[in-house]
């Protein structure tokens, strides 16, 4: 029997045009590498007898389910926002459920790439999703709200910048409800807690973690409330914290303070009238009601899982497509190459999905046509 002569020190080359097109939408220098773990974390090595097909499969959080969803489908990389491994590890064994996965991934012939804070950061990332639902610029017309009224939405809006002499910030007044570039819309949130604030990257200039939207016009906070909730799939419910001595109702809302996922470090100190992250600690949020600030939290993912279908989806499809016509005609240039490398390089497909088992590990239970008020779940007294 006669033995393939593929080499196994190296992926497959759609991988390589996967991670260079993840890396030029969203430059690894833009992550906070005080604690993330960003770029390629599992580099599985090509196996023709293996192999996967030119398909990408985005996801949230890399869980047992999504490992098994991207074996039954065959993928070639799954891009998981956040890093599975953020730590140094000293042994991989089966009996961690996540270094399970990623050793079933291994022996499949499957990569994992994670991008995480680089997307929060980068221009025409996360940040700036979060306020384009926030600002209602999404390019998806916007349904009637329910609960208020705003007489004009075709209002200014003022955003942070930063002057270059000085670095103080100073606002504009762009309108940003007229079409754009994607990296002027939302410049970021300049805060000396947030890390980084801006890199000096070509063509990311504005890149930063957090965004701040100031409205000229204050806008009713139960309007916001309805506006994120459709912008984010429109969940059954999700935490809305509230000063004291105040009704959702009467709160009017002038500037909003953005950070995907946990935004405790980011938007700690920040002055504005709603915090709009993922999830806060209690005491965090007591902290901003005490000062006066409204907070919504929508679960930690829900702020981000969105943007895989909304934005990430097509863009990457896009720029890969692009990508992995030249990484083919390259890869094509070389000597020697082994029948099953020409063939994976043969292959013209490119295909970016959603995961359909990504979710958030929290939900809300909602009870109906229950008579007991404030009875502990277990049924136990004081």
């Amino acid at each position: 029997m006669s033995m393939s002569t593929y080499t196994t020190d190296k992926a497959s080359p759609f991988t390589r045009a996967v991670v260079d097109s993840m890396r030029k939408l969203y430059p690894e220098a833009l992550a906070d590498k005080s604690f993330d773990n960003t770029g390629l974390l599992l580099e599985a090595p090509f196996d023709p007898i293996r192999r996967q097909m030119n398909s990408v499969l985005l996801t949230i959080d890399l869980t047992k389910a999504v490992a098994d969803e991207a074996i039954e489908r065959k993928d070639c990389i799954v891009v998981a926002y956040h890093p599975i491994i953020f730590k140094g590890l000293k042994s991989l064994t089966l009996a961690d459920t996540q270094q399970q996965s990623l050793l079933r991934l291994a022996l499949e012939g499957i990569s994992v790439y994670s991008p995480h804070t680089a997307v929060d950061a980068a221009p025409g990332g996360l940040g700036d999703w979060l306020a384009d639902i926030v600002t209602g610029t999404l390019s998806a017309p916007e349904p009637a709200t329910k609960t208020a009224e705003v007489e004009s939405l075709k209002s200014e809006t003022a955003s942070l910048k930063t002057d270059s002499s000085d670095g103080r910030p100073v606002e504009s007044d762009e309108d940003p409800f007229v079409e754009k570039p994607q990296q002027d819309r939302v410049p970021e949130m300049k805060n000396p807690k947030a890390r980084p604030t801006r890199m000096p990257l070509k063509r990311f200039e504005t890149a930063g973690m957090g965004r701040l939207v100031t409205f000229s016009t204050p806008q009713p906070l139960t309007y916001l409330i309805e506006r994120i909730a459709r912008g984010v799939g429109s969940p059954k419910g999700f935490p809305v914290a509230i000063p004291q001595m105040k009704q959702v109702e009467e709160i009017q809302i002038r500037t909003v303070a953005i950070c995907a996922g946990s935004g405790g470090s980011v938007l700690h100190d920040v002055s504005a009238d709603l915090l709009f992250t993922g999830e806060l600690s209690h005491h965090e949020a007591l902290a901003a009601t005490e000062r006066g600030m409204s907070v919504v939290t929508l679960f930690h993912s829900n702020t981000e899982r969105g943007f895989l279908s909304s934005v990430l989806r097509d863009k990457l499809n896009r720029v890969l497509t692009a990508e992995w016509k030249r990484v083919r005609e390259e890869e094509k240039k070389a000597e020697g190459l082994s029948v099953e490398w020409e063939e994976a390089l043969a292959d013209e497909d490119v295909l970016v999905e959603v995961s359909e088992r990504d979710r958030d590990p929290f939900g809300i239970v909602i009870l109906q046509g229950s008579t007991q008020v404030g009875k502990p779940l277990g049924g136990g007294g004081g």
